[in-house]
């Protein structure tokens, strides 16, 4: 009792720190999609004293920060970021789903009652709608009585819509092929701010700048140390080009990979990226306003589709890291600057981290694997008919979780729980596949250990499946077999990320003991803005961010 009073106190003087300081103008969260911890520290020298090393230095670092849920993709740590909750109460399950109510697989920001602002195509027609929980910048606006304003912006339409909640006065994301725009949703505006159309026109010069020359190697490609040989047969290609070398000639690549969606797997979509924010700060006045808080919320998104392609060890991902620490520093001048380094706080985290590539594991004698779904269906499907003479027991199989048939379950005249429970006996039985729970057991049970707590954490009782699963370490779906990589698990190589923080008013050191949650990000943020937590957020924040002095 002694101990807890202790830490009470400890924590009550620390959150009293907080809400006495000034408030910042202007909240800046950066989330690099698909940033590993690690990444920090091996391409440290490469860095220099700037960008990463300059936050590192000047900021708070979580060197022991995880996901704590499955599954690790890109609109579930955007949603549990910004929530401060895990996919069982914020309710994204996956960048796709299977709705079990529609009888469909759905995208998790497509909204057919809104059309696209900025051009022509149908990139526009999304929304939050699927997110349950309020996210910070949703309670910022409440308590501000919707003054301050909340902007998100990133090459992905998921990664800008989630963070900046349901109230936010606009997201942005980009929309590639042949229009090259920023776009947005009717959901927030009917037409485009002025200098955002007028931005649009102007920047096609410098996007057909970036695909008119050669991606080459910021530094000399020899001394990317870190990284393994150039070519070598684990890493994807282009279409048209035949083999995954430096340099990558854009202007050949650019009509047979999407005209400007080519961008996206660039490091200069990146730099096109922070390059809006920018004009975002300006043109919008954020943190210029004397009575209110703005938010920002950039995700930073070609680094996926970088890593998708190449890998974690590959000389293209190392180029892709240089050059945005570059654009970070960049526009941590230009907040500097246009702001004032006393009226902002900045956070970077990441979205999920990567598997190395499992034929590189295998190669070098490391576990590792690949699963095919069209076998599992298959075996199960034999399984099923054997047992209860059906084949129409399995519904859907995606994302690791078997939804199952319950009007065919109610025809056979079969218990559900038993059905799950036969199933479950049967398929942990199979190659890769490591745990095994059913819905119902995650509904009566709190478990503690991984990975069946990380399953529980991503469990949502309305529109998760009746079974799920979790593959042995470094195993993934067969669709990446021949090159490239992917995300998911719950093992630490997919839930260790970064989390900094930087700015006005916070701590200069580093926790290293300390295992802590990407869920303690928002009610950080909260207690930084002085706001109420978002309503499902953790209540657990990051008191080291307020400490002062601590080296």
């Amino acid at each position: 009792m002694r101990k807890l009073a202790s830490l009470l106190l400890l924590s009550s003087i620390f959150i009293g720190n907080a809400q006495t300081a000034k408030k910042p103008k202007l909240v800046v969260g950066i989330v690099v999609d698909q940033m590993r911890y690690d990444y920090l520290q091996r391409f440290k020298d490469k860095f220099g004293s700037k960008g990463f090393n300059e936050i590192i230095e000047n900021g708070t670092t979580f060197e022991n920060a995880h996901y704590n849920y499955i599954p690790t993709y890109t609109a579930v740590g955007h949603a549990s970021i910004y929530t401060g909750t895990t996919p069982k109460d914020h309710g994204i399950i996956g960048n796709n789903w299977y709705d079990k109510y529609e009888k469909k697989s759905i995208y998790v920001v497509d909204d057919e009652n809104f059309e696209t602002v900025g051009s022509t195509t149908n990139e526009g027609k999304k929304s939050p709608k699927r997110l349950i929980a309020s996210t910070v910048a949703d309670q910022l606006k409440l308590t501000q009585n919707f003054n301050g304003k909340v902007i998100g912006v990133a090459v992905k339409d998921r990664s800008a819509i989630l963070p900046a909640g349901h109230s936010a006065d606009i997201a942005y994301w980009f929309d590639g092929g042949k229009v090259g725009n920023w776009v947005t949703s009717s959901y927030y505006t009917k037409e485009l701010p002025n200098w955002v159309s007028l931005y649009n026109t102007t920047n096609k010069v410098q996007l057909d700048e970036y695909l008119a020359s050669p991606w080459m190697t910021e530094k000399n490609i020899n001394d990317y140390t870190e990284s393994i040989k150039d070519h070598n047969h684990y890493e994807g290609v282009f279409k048209g080009e035949e083999k995954p070398i430096f340099p990558h000639d854009l202007a050949t690549l650019k009509e047979k990979n999407g005209g400007y969606s080519l961008l996206k797997t660039t490091p200069f979509g990146n730099t096109m990226t922070l390059g809006f924010a920018k004009e975002i700060v300006k043109n919008e006045e954020l943190g210029k306003n004397k009575n209110y808080s703005d938010f920002l919320a950039i995700s930073i998104s070609c680094t996926d589709y970088i890593g998708h392609k190449y890998g974690a060890m590959s000389k293209e991902t190392e180029d892709a890291y240089i050059r945005l620490n570059n654009d970070i520093d960049d526009f941590i001048s230009y907040l500097n600057k246009k702001v004032g380094k006393n009226n902002y706080v900045l956070f970077v985290t990441a979205d999920h981290a990567v598997v190395q590539i499992p034929n590189y594991l295998m190669d070098n004698k490391i576990p590792g694997g690949y699963f095919s779904s069209k076998k599992f269906l298959e075996k199960l499907n034999e399984f099923t008919q054997e047992k209860y003479q059906s084949t129409n027991l399995i519904e859907n199989y995606s994302n690791e979780q078997i939804f199952l048939n319950h009007d065919e379950i109610a025809k056979l005249g079969l218990n559900i729980e038993e059905v799950e429970n036969s199933i479950i006996n049967e398929i942990i039985t199979y190659t890769h596949i490591y745990k095994a729970v059913s819905a119902h057991t995650v509904q009566r049970s709190e478990f503690t250990q991984a990975p069946i707590s990380l399953l529980q954490e991503g469990y949502n009782q309305k529109r998760s499946g009746d079974i799920l699963l979790a593959f042995e370490p470094a195993v993934i779906s067969d669709h990446y077999i021949k090159t490239g990589t992917t995300h998911g698990s719950g093992y630490n190589y997919d839930t260790h990320i970064p989390i900094l923080f930087y700015g006005a008013n916070i701590s200069k050191g580093k926790t290293v003991k300390k295992s802590v949650n990407i869920t303690q990000i928002a009610p950080t943020l909260s207690n930084i803005l002085q706001i109420q937590e978002a309503n499902m957020s953790s209540h657990d924040i990051l008191t080291e961010v307020f400490e002062q002095n601590k080296e």
